[in-house]
């Protein structure tokens, strides 16, 4: 929805975009996953190659990334939930289904989501890993029902015109920045996955074939899937219809008379987003996690239960800090800063396989990345366009983020350090 309504359609070309700096940033990943298959993904890569002080804003930038994408993806929840529940005739009331912003209280249903998915995480990563895997294909299931349903609507003229914003990010008279490469930017939130893979690399089997695999997998699936998906929705109806709603998908199968489809998309929305929020809450957990056993956090938040072999106290207090998040923010704002936070990442790791080709070229990689001096600026110069791409209010809170992540180094972070105290590993 918010895609369609900064780019109009052509948000088909905003994913497009969207799709090929994150596969280059995806490749980056992939090689240097296999070379360093250690937790910690962006801040493990960035610590070795880049040093210390870099790895802290990268980390820094992860952890904005990881506890926002949790919040969005929560609060997204929530609306396909109150779609669904409405199809039912059974209705919420708003003061526990909204947050301030929107004239209610808390929004409930998020708040509740982050709290299960966490206990999940926190019973173990294995029994949550095999109920993942078959909401995943609930969800690609219900994604085809609904191009298949929405396809033998689509109309040419839904489609004219066809990029009512322009390509670049520009003010409109509502003072909304849209374009393309403004709806690119924010929709960039749905690409990486990925990078949650990379962050368990550690638990990992074969990390030379698994996580090429997986990491290259997942970005070429998205992409196809995305762009099958939008070109159905704005072929089937004009993107104005369904721009603001916060579960689209369900609501043109409304509209389009299929009552029954829109329950089975709405459903499924609600049973299969809360893979995305497993898989980044256990990047986040993980994130903490090694930040913690590098000294760089406090050392308590890399315990382990010796149960379940999971860092149970750090799951918890992330979860206490998205559910709070998710219960009162609003979605394009939160999805925008964990975009910042992304795209930094990013840079960090395209560098770093720069940084390697060039130091240690004779070094063993199992997976080599094609085309790397090619893939790599791509991704940085890429990624940087993205950034300044984003709302100019959210290139402002990043820079306070990161402000206050410095003056946090500066007071604990580098005085816990392993390295500061001579004791790296």
């Amino acid at each position: 929805g918010v895609g369609a309504n900064l780019a109009g359609p052509a948000v088909l070309l905003s994913f497009l975009v969207a799709g090929v700096v994150c596969a280059c940033a995806a490749l980056a990943y992939a090689e240097m996953a296999t070379m360093m298959p250690a937790a910690g993904s962006a801040y493990t890569y960035s610590y070795i190659v880049l040093g210390e002080s870099i790895a802290w804003i990268v980390g820094w930038s992860l952890i904005l990334e990881y506890s926002l994408v949790v919040s969005a993806v929560a609060v997204g929840w929530s609306g396909s939930v109150m779609e669904f529940l409405n199809g039912l005739g059974i209705h919420i009331p708003h003061a526990l289904a909204a947050g301030p912003h929107a004239g209610g209280i808390v929004n409930l249903p998020a708040v509740l989501i982050v709290f299960l998915v966490a206990g999940m995480l926190i019973a173990g990563t294995k029994e949550s890993a095999t109920l993942n895997a078959v909401l995943v294909i609930v969800k690609v299931l219900a994604l085809g029902v609904f191009v298949a349903i929405a396809m033998p609507h689509f109309d040419a003229g839904h489609m004219q015109p066809f990029m009512p914003f322009g390509f670049a990010k520009q003010m409109g008279p509502d003072g909304v920045e849209r374009g393309v490469m403004a709806a690119a930017a924010i929709i960039f939130f749905a690409f990486y996955g990925f990078d949650a893979i990379s962050t368990a690399a550690e638990e990992t089997k074969n990390p030379g074939r698994d996580l090429s695999i997986g990491i290259i997998g997942s970005m070429v699936g998205c992409t196809v899937i995305y762009i099958i998906v939008a070109l159905a929705a704005v072929g089937a109806m004009s993107y104005t219809a369904f721009a603001q709603s916060p579960a689209p998908l369900a609501l043109i199968m409304r509209e389009l008379g299929q009552g029954t489809a829109s329950k089975i998309v709405a459903g499924a929305a609600v049973v299969a987003l809360p893979t995305v929020l497993l898989a980044f809450l256990y990047g986040q957990s993980r994130i903490f996690f090694v930040m913690s056993r590098d000294g760089l956090l406090p050392r308590a938040l890399s315990k382990v239960s010796p149960r379940t072999g999971t860092p149970v106290a750090i799951t918890a207090f992330t979860a206490v800090l998205v559910a709070a998040l998710a219960g009162v923010a609003r979605l394009d704002e939160i999805a925008a800063l964990a975009n910042a936070g992304t795209l930094a990442a990013f840079v960090a790791v395209a560098a770093c396989l720069l940084v390697l080709r060039k130091r240690e070229p004779q070094r063993p990689r199992v997976f080599r990345t094609p085309l790397a001096w090619v893939v790599g600026p791509v991704a940085i110069l890429g990624c940087m366009y993205l950034f300044w791409s984003l709302p100019h209010k959210t290139q402002l809170w990043f820079l306070v983020w990161n402000a206050v992540g410095l003056v946090a180094y500066m007071v604990w972070g580098r005085r816990g350090s392993l390295l500061a105290r001579g004791q790296e590993a």
